[in-house]
């Protein structure tokens, strides 16, 4: 029984484009209590494969955290087969608000064991993640946060925020999640525990992980989005509420972003335009997240400095070796910032 990929991305892509099938994009979570993490990998790996399903899950013994493209086909299919798993019975499936409009958001399938499907730090034994906050809808959203004695709060990090906020949410200068709990108790709830706190995220993982946290922190009136902002952003076209989120909403797939409004709220990182589409510098010593427009997109042939565009244009095997001479990059970037880019954050 294969209970993993054995060919290379570039000849998965070419199957998938062969064989032209239409994909629906979708994501979920579910905090639970697994006590078999691997052996439930592997069916979810096995039951996935013969769906024809691609994507990214992760699992843990705190739960599952899953994005995925499935065949338009077998969508009815692959409901009903992870509805039969009883803690997944009836999960929200928040589907994209756009496909990609070239490629395709994932290549492979990847399902891996975690020690926790969210990283974040905590030790705190105690602490039970399933005693959540409150859900909101959309409409029940917007209404709580036209309230004067609410704060509310994107758990999203900068890079995220950058490109799409709500209109008048605290958009907290993070790089990861883990960062996010600490600042934002300290700076943000401490002296306002009388105040309705909402939080945000993309799809809701982080904000039921947080909400729960603060809960167990003694912080009562804490609210979420429920299925974050592509739930929030579904509801609102198919429901006519008052949509106000502005700007892009980053997404962690080929696609990097779903656009929800026209507005472009942010500038590209290196001439300073308004601009909102990121990019990975192609240069895989580097690898480096940031906003690219269209004009230096095509000058940089998708690099982040000359010096990354040089490395890209020397023979594969020079690059080789200078990718074998860098350290793991993201210890060298962080995602969004470099002082070598003179308009990023």
């Amino acid at each position: 029984m294969q209970l993993w990929n054995k060919l290379s991305k570039e000849d998965l892509e070419a199957q998938l484009r062969e064989k032209g099938t239409k994909f629906v994009t979708i994501s979920f979570y579910q905090y639970a209590n697994i006590e078999d993490p691997q052996s439930f990998r592997d069916h979810l790996f096995q039951m996935w494969s013969n769906l024809e399903v691609v994507g990214r899950t992760y699992v843990a013994h705190e739960g599952i955290n899953a994005q995925m493209s499935i065949p338009v086909k077998n969508l009815d299919q692959f409901r009903k087969e992870l509805y039969e798993i009883d803690f997944l019975d009836e999960v929200r499936l928040n589907i994209a608000v756009e496909e990609a409009s070239a490629g395709f958001p994932f290549i492979k399938l990847k399902v891996k064991v975690r020690k926790k499907i969210l990283a974040d730090g905590l030790e705190d034994q105690s602490f039970d993640v399933t005693k959540k906050g409150k859900h909101l809808s959309a409409q029940e959203f917007n209404e709580l946060t036209d309230d004067p004695d609410t704060i509310l709060i994107d758990f999203r990090n900068h890079y995220e925020s950058e490109v799409g906020h709500f209109k008048g949410a605290i958009t907290p200068d993070v790089d990861t999640f883990r960062d996010s709990l600490p600042l934002i108790e300290e700076k943000y709830l401490k002296g306002n525990e009388d105040k309705n706190v909402v939080m945000y995220c993309t799809g809701g993982i982080r904000c039921e992980k947080a909400s729960a946290w603060f809960k167990h922190k003694g912080f009562d009136k804490v609210h979420q989005l429920e299925g974050g902002i592509i739930n929030y952003a579904n509801q609102c076209s198919d429901q006519g509420v008052d949509n106000k989120f502005v700007g892009k909403n980053f997404v962690f797939d080929e696609r990097k972003g779903e656009r929800i409004t026209n507005d472009i709220i942010s500038v590209c990182h290196q001439c300073g335009v308004p601009a909102d589409d990121h990019t990975n510098c192609v240069n895989q010593a580097c690898h480096l997240l940031f906003i690219q427009c269209e004009s230096c997109c095509k000058k940089m042939e998708n690099c982040c400095i000359p010096e990354c565009q040089e490395i890209i244009n020397l023979p594969e095997e020079e690059q080789k070796i200078i990718r074998q001479q860098t350290t793991v990059s993201n210890k060298i970037f962080k995602k969004g910032r470099s002082e070598k880019l003179p308009f990023s954050s």
